[in-house]
Formats: C-alpha cells, sequence, structure tokens
C-alpha cells in the first residue's frame, strides 16, 4: 500500500477518544474548506495521521467563501474538538484553493483560517497539494471536488496545464433530488450510502460521464502525453475511495 492510500484510508471515528498521552513532536495541520466539507487534520512529525475531524457545511462554492462567519465558527469548533482529543494546542495549519480562483478569494481561505486562530503557514493550489501524496512525475491528476472538477497535468513532478469546471458531487446530489422527488440533504444521504449506490448508478452515469468527458477534453487540450492518470475523490470524506491508477 503506498503512503498516499495509508493518509487517505484514515478517518476519525464519529467521536474518537482522546489520545493516550498528548505528542510531543512537530504537528503538521491540514484545513480543507470544500464545496461539501469542511476538514482538519493533523499529522505528527513523520507525516502519519494522529486526529482530525470533518463537518458537512456549504460555506464554500466553486472555491469560493460565501459564508465567512459560518465558516470561521464551524472551523473554530473542530479546531477545539480536535485539541481535547490530542491534548494540546494546535496554532497553524496550511490549505489549498482551486486552480483558477482569483487571488482575493485565495486570501480569504487564510482569513477564515486566522480568524479560527490558526495561524496559515501555507496556501497552495490544490493540485500541486494533492501531487505532494501522490508524487506523479509525469500523468493527470482529477479531483473531483463538491463543486468543481479539477484537473491538473504533471510533467516531471511539476503542474504544467491546470483547469476547472463546475461540475462536482453537488451536482450528483441534485440529480439524485430530482429523481427521485426528495429534498437535496436528503438525497446527499442516499448519495453517500454504499446500499444504495448500484440502485443509484443508472441514474448518475449521466453526470459521471459528464466528469469523463470534462477529463478527456482538457488532457487533450493540454497537448501533454499523459502515461499515467490518478483519480482522487475528495467529496465525501464519510466514504473515501482510494486514488487508483490507470494505464
Amino acid at each position: 500500500m503506498t503512503r498516499a492510500e495509508r493518509v487517505i484510508r484514515w478517518l476519525p471515528d464519529p467521536e474518537p477518544p482522546p489520545l493516550d498521552s498528548p505528542p510531543t513532536g512537530t504537528l503538521h495541520v491540514g484545513v480543507d474548506l470544500g464545496t461539501a466539507y469542511l476538514v482538519l487534520v493533523v499529522l505528527d512529525e513523520h507525516y502519519q495521521p494522529l486526529a482530525g475531524e470533518y463537518q458537512f457545511a456549504q460555506v464554500v462554492r466553486d472555491g469560493l467563501v460565501v459564508d465567512y462567519l459560518g465558516a470561521v465558527d464551524r472551523l473554530r469548533g473542530m479546531k477545539t474538538r480536535v485539541e481535547h482529543r490530542l491534548g494540546r494546542k494546535i496554532t497553524h495549519a496550511a490549505s489549498a484553493y482551486p486552480p483558477g480562483v482569483p487571488l482575493p478569494e485565495v486570501r480569504a481561505v487564510a482569513n477564515v483560517l486566522e480568524a479560527a486562530d490558526l495561524r496559515c503557514t501555507k496556501l497552495v493550489d490544490e493540485p500541486t497539494a494533492a501531487n505532494a501524496l501522490l508524487g506523479l512525475e509525469n500523468g493527470a491528476i482529477v479531483d473531483v471536488g463538491g463543486g468543481t472538477t479539477g484537473i491538473a497535468i504533471l510533467q516531471g513532478g511539476e503542474v504544467v496545464y491546470t483547469a476547472d469546471e463546475a461540475t462536482g458531487g453537488t451536482h450528483f446530489s441534485l440529480v439524485v433530488a430530482g429523481a427521485s422527488n426528495i429534498p437535496f440533504e436528503d438525497a446527499e444521504a442516499l448519495k453517500t450510502n454504499p446500499a444504495e449506490q448500484s440502485r443509484l448508478f443508472p441514474t448518475l452515469r449521466p453526470v459521471m460521464e459528464k466528469v469523463a468527458s470534462i477529463t478527456a477534453r482538457h488532457v487533450e487540450k493540454s497537448q501533454i502525453p499523459v502515461e499515467k492518470k490518478n483519480v482522487l475523490i475528495r467529496e465525501n470524506p464519510q466514504h473515501p475511495q482510494n486514488p487508483r491508477s490507470i494505464q
């Protein structure tokens, strides 16, 4: 199992107990302000998961913070609970943003962290952040997020082409809601239930095919040979799918 798979498979229990003793080394803290979920994860000095929390929230839309106070309040609460499990304070965090987001909106991500009493140590684009874990030299990273699908092409380990289009997990939920005539929140719960996924597949297949066509179009547009594609699905941390390589 690769390091990427080990980290992505790890998720905290809904209410994990505190650690036996507070960690003493350097902590690496990451925050993801996603369209569907806020995520806070703490790694130890060896980059192994220690604690974390995720929470469904609609405070970001298409990479833009649309509910600043809501984002700050939720993140501050998550920070407090994670600190209780760790037995020590966390003071800093890094975060990422979708490619193509205007610089003022990138700064808004840092402002949310700092308002939640977390010094923002680094902001990077999401493809670069993903590749720090995946370690691709030549290939494509396709990030199906809550609101958008991001595509990044890499050469020699560097991001050389990015695109971001407004089709993501929220659109899957909207299709389920419309087809089943149920509220969006119920559709979200239905979509993330593994027992329902086979039944929902025919309904969701057109959206999946749209995501695939977006990916194929941008890979072709980049005019860069792609040796390997890694699909990193981030939209629903409750039921993550592992990155998979397609030769």
